[in-house]
C-alpha cells in the first residue's frame, strides 16, 4: 500500500470561471492547467492577484500550487484561483482563516455579465429614438 502525500483541495469561482485548486507541501510554485504561472498569465496584475492569499498568510514558499482552471477570460480565472486558494489554506490550516475572510478573498464575487434581450442591440441598450 502506498501513501500519497498530503494534500488540500479547493474550488475557486468568479464570473464564469470555475478552478480547482491543489495544496501541496513545497517550494512554493504554481502551475495553471500544466504550465508555470509566468507562462499562463500575461499580465503583472493576474500573477499578483494569484499570489496574494499565500502571502498574506506568510506562506508563498511553503506549499506547491496545482491548478486547473475553465471558463472566462485571464482577469475571471486569476480571481477563481485566488479564491481556491485562499480557501485550500483554510483547509490546511484553519487558524488563517479569520485572516483570509478579512481581506475577502474568501467571499464569492456573485457578478455576472448580464444576458442580452430578444430584439435589443444589447444586455440595455436601445435602438436609437426616433420622432419623426
Amino acid at each position: 500500500m502506498r501513501t500519497s502525500p498530503v494534500q488540500y483541495y479547493a474550488t475557486g469561482r468568479r464570473k464564469t470561471a470555475a478552478a480547482r485548486v491543489f495544496l501541496r507541501p513545497g517550494t512554493g510554485k504554481i502551475q495553471v492547467n500544466a504550465r508555470d504561472i509566468e507562462v499562463y498569465f500575461e499580465r503583472a496584475t493576474a500573477k499578483m492577484i494569484v499570489r496574494q492569499p499565500a502571502q498574506l498568510v506568510g506562506a508563498p514558499e511553503r506549499y506547491d500550487v496545482f491548478v486547473t482552471v475553465a471558463g472566462g477570460g485571464k482577469s475571471g480565472q486569476a480571481e477563481a484561483i485566488r479564491m481556491g486558494i485562499a480557501r485550500a489554506l483554510c483547509v490546511a490550516n484553519p487558524t488563517d482563516r479569520t485572516e483570509l475572510k478579512r481581506a475577502g478573498f474568501l467571499r464569492r464575487d456573485d457578478r455576472m455579465v448580464e444576458r442580452k434581450k430578444y430584439g435589443r442591440p444589447g444586455a440595455r441598450k436601445r435602438f436609437q429614438f426616433s420622432k419623426r
